[in-house]
């Protein structure tokens, strides 16, 4: 079995449902509110595995009952968490607001995971013991570099979400493998809005790059090879909450299995299908047997 590590934020997400999302000033009524173990690492670990990796979780919890129960709801995931810290103070949250047509607005508070700012002792073991080390930008970035140079030392594959999006320091582009921004975030580091162009772009930095297309898709480039765009299935989303960590977990998990680009972009997109057609983001992610069950019927339909 493969072995994930996760560097990144916990959050417990606080989200409100309505038909449409306010404009500045203005006052809605929704429908439903729901509170949600998230954070886009807590996500990404407990995607990668529901999708049969062993997966573990590098961060900080509050010492409140949001602290309590993200640690539960990873752990009932499978997620170790003997190096997830409890702070003194509040734990992280993000507060969504989500429409009718599946979109989403976010807040984040990071509490817990602005103390995240360093390895701990043990944190460096474990990253090199792993296949892949699972990065974004929710923790403060002075642990984001320490966690890349530590998996590039041990020879372990490096993936970035660059999200929330903003500069990212050369020492730290050094040390990543594969970047996975969506659309916006390529557009945002590049200055360059059709994605293609951005992900070539993007090459000049790190040797990979996923650009994830939504809806649409995802579109592959490599140093020295033709961009590669695979479709995603056509479904009804509800709420999109969580989908690019679904499709970054699920990423991991086949690329840490040996499974060819295209292969592990397909499967990656159907885990992010299926979580669109559910409310929230770490509990609307499929189980492995949930994806290849999918991922056997959109074959046979397309085939």
């Amino acid at each position: 079995m493969t072995h994930i590590a996760v560097l990144g934020s916990t959050n417990m997400d606080l989200v409100a449902y309505v038909a449409k999302a306010p404009q500045r000033g203005e006052t809605v009524t929704g429908r439903e509110f729901r509170t949600i173990p998230g954070g886009k690492g807590a996500n990404q670990a407990v995607a990668a595995a529901h999708a049969g990796s062993d997966v573990s979780m590098i961060g900080a919890v509050g010492a409140d009952a949001f602290g309590s129960q993200l640690r539960t709801t990873l752990e009932h995931s499978g997620v170790d968490t003997d190096h997830l810290r409890t702070t003194e103070g509040p734990s992280g949250t993000a507060h969504i607001v989500v429409d009718d047509e599946g979109g989403n607005a976010i807040v984040v508070v990071p509490g817990a995971n602005a103390t995240v700012d360093h390895l701990a002792p043990g944190d460096e073991a474990l990253i090199a013991g792993a296949d892949a080390l699972l990065l974004q930008l929710e923790i403060p970035l002075a642990a984001v570099l320490a966690g890349a140079e530590a998996a590039r030392r041990h020879g372990v594959r490096t993936v970035l979400t660059p999200s929330p999006v903003q500069s990212l320091p050369p020492e730290l582009l050094a040390s990543i493998d594969l970047l996975v921004p969506n659309e916006h975030e390529a557009a945002a580091l590049t200055g360059v809005t059709d994605p293609r162009d951005a992900a070539v772009a993007l090459l000049d930095q790190v040797p990979e790059v996923v650009v994830t297309l939504g809806a649409a898709g995802s579109l592959y480039a490599a140093r020295g090879a033709e961009p590669l765009a695979v479709p995603a299935p056509r479904v009804t989303a509800v709420d999109s909450t969580g989908a690019g960590d679904t499709f970054v977990g699920t990423l991991a998990v086949a690329l840490a299995e040996g499974r060819p680009m295209r292969a592990a972009l397909a499967w990656a997109s159907t885990a992010a299908s299926l979580s669109v057609q559910r409310a929230g983001a770490s509990s609307s992610m499929p189980y492995r047997s949930e994806i290849d069950a999918q991922a056997a019927s959109n074959t046979r339909h397309t085939s």
